[in-house]
């Protein structure tokens, strides 16, 4: 799995290319928790993500919750239909912000 970060004033977004899976979730946390304290918003990108598994889901909450306690909001970006099964399976896609 490969993840780019970018900064836009106090827009984090987070590129994530491969699998989002219990053995690449810890390289997103680890990449979720870099982002400076000053950034309210994180985008994750998921134009390039084919899966998420459970672990990739817990780490996604958990910048969803990050990002409400600094004032920001966490957007998902463009994930693939296959992706976005997995957020309505579990009604994620009813509590996070997804932007096709």
């Amino acid at each position: 799995m490969n993840i780019g970060v970018t900064v836009n004033g106090s827009r984090a977004v987070i590129a994530i290319e491969g699998k989002l899976t219990v053995q690449t979730s810890p390289d997103l946390e680890a990449a979720v928790g870099k982002v400076d304290q000053a950034i309210c918003d994180i985008d994750l990108d998921l134009a390039n993500v084919d899966y998420v598994s459970s672990a990739g889901l817990r780490v996604i909450v958990a910048a969803s919750k990050l990002a409400a306690t600094r004032g920001g909001v966490l957007r998902l970006l463009h994930p693939k239909e296959s992706v976005m099964e997995v957020f309505e399976m579990t009604g994620l896609s009813q509590v996070l912000v997804i932007e096709a």
